[in-house]
């Protein structure tokens, strides 16, 4: 008899108080996929992945939970970037979780599908595994000691771009097949970090269809002003926050290039984690009686 992804939650959640790593999704339950081109392949064995703490051709995603030894309440789901080739699990993941551990924070990783780089729309399938995980996440609350109004999303470069979807994108949603699991609702917060996507090329506009909603989730943004375009991307979506009155905040480090993720650059911007844990500290994030509802 097969066991279902929820089946296997319940059980472990009388453990989870250890690492504990958990599939998304049972055998069927996820749609049909491009087949992936030989020159993403190849692309992907050029970079190296067993040699950079990266990790590829991910079928099956999954959840893995960190727990805080002096849990808060507050959970934050962590998606590692890689250009949706690849997921830079360590210095974009378990080192992410590390931190957010030190802060009470339960930290959750996601492996979502990739590659994914070859279809029509590279994130759709991963935001499909990030919607499932922020309703799984939410329905074990209890028995994770969690809040679920204090449930936050973090992402790195590609992975940014996957939680600004999932943060921002209100189209309707086509594979739940757990209602009570497989809620509409977004992230309560969004950390957003040397990300893009969201603007045409010559970043002078947003790519059709896009705007940032009214009802857009508290966001902090951070990048380095040496890092392409994407400081120019990190600044229109501040200033949409702005212009509708959203809480957020931005830093542009002078130096930091991209992908500088949770490891020692020896400029200004390692100090990114510290203005974003103050922020969510100040945002009542970290401390559930000053959260503003």
């Amino acid at each position: 008899m097969k066991t279902s992804s929820f089946s296997i939650l319940l059980i472990s959640a009388v453990s989870v108080w250890a690492e504990t790593t958990l599939p998304l999704w049972t055998e069927g339950e996820m749609g049909p996929r491009v087949p992936t081109s030989e020159a993403t392949q190849k692309r992907i064995a050029q970079g190296g992945p067993s040699k950079l703490g990266h990790e590829s051709n991910i079928t099956n995603p999954t959840l893995t939970i960190y727990p805080a030894e002096k849990p808060n309440g507050a959970a934050v789901i962590v998606c590692p970037g890689g250009g949706y080739w690849f997921l830079s699990t360590v210095n974009e993941g378990t080192g992410v979780c590390d931190w957010l551990n030190r802060l009470g924070v339960t930290a959750i990783l996601l492996r979502y599908r990739t590659p994914t780089a070859d279809e029509s729309q590279p994130f759709n399938y991963p935001v499909q595994d990030l919607q499932r995980a922020l309703g799984l996440v939410r329905h074990q609350a209890e028995q994770w000691k969690i809040d679920p109004h204090r449930v936050g999303v973090i992402g790195f470069s590609a992975g940014a771009n996957l939680v600004g979807h999932a943060s921002w994108d209100r189209t309707p949603r086509t594979y739940a097949q757990k209602p009570e699991v497989d809620l509409p609702r977004g992230p309560d917060f969004t950390i957003f970090v040397y990300g893009g996507g969201f603007m045409n090329d010559a970043k002078t506009a947003w790519r059709e269809g896009f705007q940032v909603p009214a009802d857009a989730p508290p966001a902090f943004f951070v990048v380095a002003h040496d890092d392409k375009t994407n400081p120019i991307e990190a600044a229109e979506l501040y200033l949409a926050y702005k212009r509708q009155n959203l809480p957020a905040e931005l830093h542009i480090y002078s130096r930091g290039g991209h992908g500088f993720g949770t490891h020692q650059t020896k400029f200004p911007v390692d100090s990114w984690t510290q203005r974003a844990a103050e922020w969510m500290e100040t945002s009542g994030f970290l401390n559930p009686t000053a959260v503003k509802r």
